[in-house]
């Protein structure tokens, strides 16, 4: 069974700062965590996560750097900021109370 990316999509930028409170990460790396932490249920779309990136460096809740691979390309690092994780914590708690709803509704 796959899950609808219409219940996922307005949580994209919230899926991946929390995937970025553990470690920096390029961007096939978070298309591939999200994969495996789903279960293989959900699979992002490289321009999707291309999109919320920008998005999220655009606010201030991400910025990035080069890495320094000795093999192959160079890779981008997405890193969170302070205002990252702030916002992580507060959409989380959005997102619970919602789910309580939802619960109650459902």
């Amino acid at each position: 069974m796959e899950i609808s990316a219409d219940i996922i999509r307005g949580h994209i930028d919230t899926i991946i700062l929390k995937l970025l409170l553990n470690e920096d990460m390029y961007g096939y790396q978070i298309c591939k965590m999200i994969h495996t932490a789903s279960g293989g249920a959900y699979e992002l779309k490289e321009a999707t996560m291309y999109s919320s990136l920008k998005r999220l460096e655009g606010d201030g809740c991400i910025t990035w750097y080069w890495g320094d691979e000795t093999q192959g390309g160079r890779r981008k690092y997405y890193k969170i900021t302070e205002l990252g994780t702030s916002i992580y914590s507060i959409n989380k708690k959005n997102w619970e109370y919602a789910k309580r709803v939802l619960d109650n509704l459902l």
